[in-house]
């Protein structure tokens, strides 16, 4: 009876999460603005905790971290709007001579080694190609912003999102503290003590990502684009931005950042003594992350293996569009700490730990070591019990 209770109340508990995966899921192209505004909420909740924690109300707390936060994601948009739309504006100008250098440079020595045909690359072909797509990219965004801006309902539905993620990133960090304690109540007891253990080590592993990566990817972004800068490459701000962002996966932004500084040093000036300055900037931020910035604010508790998080973010985008690249890493942060659980849990269990009867064909087996240390699998024949005649 017992045991037809707790099946039932299994059961019960694997129809709720199924539920809510699917509302989710349904509700996705809709989640957006509450995704983005509970990042902000989340990224903000310590600092109003400490706050709290010095004398003030939870309401000026939240205030007081709010402000600071949309002071710092305006200034940001604001710096990096400009320089970014100059960068790709000088990569656009100057890819005929990238493509002057590929034909005259790097495919001859390609050709002479490998025995290629000449016909195979052709750069005027290519170049063409890119600015057409590129053209292409901005007609898109054109059509979109015309078309979002013919349509009543489209203009008002993406206003609404923009006025929303402040707005609800506030409530949710005033109330943040009240909402977790409300979902913890509304908990079955029976697994409440489970729930929160995991919510409690999810949180140290999402605290350690999201917080510290974030701080990692924005210091590595400045120092490439600011030590490439200083060397005179023209591109060396948009170079080192893109090294930045793509650091959260361990060597890839590095060797994205590396390569493309060579070729942009190749192209730009020729010479050797820049290709040693940008490997000596790639060298210096290689140490800085990871003997400064990797242990100092992000630590050791994540465990997301480069494979992984290549894996997750290409998941999240094919599930969920941008929603799911947005949240594919801090969801699986959130699945390394259920897999540690379920892997301990298994661990403990009979099915791990109950030993079961020798096996006859591993018994037959023996193992001869030899002198030189390679080991050579020997198995004897069955003992025929029968008698001669």
């Amino acid at each position: 009876m017992n045991q037809d209770k707790d099946l039932s109340r299994r059961w019960q508990l694997l129809a709720i999460t199924a539920a809510i995966a699917w509302l989710v899921w349904l509700l996705a192209p809709v989640l957006m603005p509450f995704a983005v505004a509970a990042m902000l909420a989340y990224l903000g909740d310590p600092l109003a905790d400490r706050l709290e924690r010095l004398g003030l109300k939870r309401m000026w707390a939240a205030t007081i971290v709010f402000v600071v936060i949309m002071v710092v994601v305006v200034g940001v948009l604001l710096l990096l709007i400009p320089l970014i739309a100059r960068q790709i504006e000088n990569l656009v100008s100057n890819l005929p001579r990238y493509g002057d250098w590929a034909q005259n440079t790097v495919w001859p020595w390609l050709q002479a080694r490998l025995h290629l045909d000449p016909h195979t690359f052709d750069s005027d072909r290519l170049m063409a190609a890119i600015k057409a797509h590129i053209g292409s990219i901005g007609g898109v965004a054109t059509a979109v912003l015309g078309k979002v801006s013919r349509g009543g309902l489209g203009i008002v539905m993406w206003l609404t999102n923009l006025v929303l993620i402040p707005v609800v990133a506030f409530y949710l960090l005033r109330d943040w503290d009240r909402l977790v304690a409300k979902v913890d109540a509304v908990l079955p007891r029976s697994i409440q003590p489970t729930v929160a253990y995991l919510a409690s080590e999810s949180d140290q592993i999402l605290g350690a990502f999201v917080r510290g990566q974030m701080l990692v990817m924005l210091a590595l972004g400045v120092f490439y684009g600011a030590g490439l800068g200083v060397m005179g490459l023209t591109v060396g701000p948009l170079i080192g931005m893109v090294a930045g962002l793509l650091s959260f996966v361990p060597y890839l932004g590095f060797i994205i950042g590396f390569v493309a500084a060579i070729v942009a040093a190749l192209v730009q000036y020729g010479d050797w003594a820049h290709v040693l300055l940008v490997c000596g900037v790639f060298a210096v931020g290689q140490l800085l992350e990871g003997y400064v910035l990797v242990p100092k604010l992000v630590g050791d508790k994540i465990g997301l293996h480069p494979v992984a998080v290549m894996f997750a973010v290409l998941a999240g985008g094919y599930l969920f569009g941008f929603l799911g690249v947005l949240l594919a890493l801090p969801a699986a942060s959130v699945i390394i700490v259920l897999l540690r659980y379920l892997i301990e849990r298994y661990r403990m269990s009979e099915l791990y730990n109950r030993t079961g009867p020798d096996d006859p064909v591993v018994a037959e087996v023996e193992l001869a070591v030899h002198r030189d240390g390679a080991v050579e699998a020997t198995v004897e024949p069955p003992q025929d019990d029968r008698t001669e005649p």
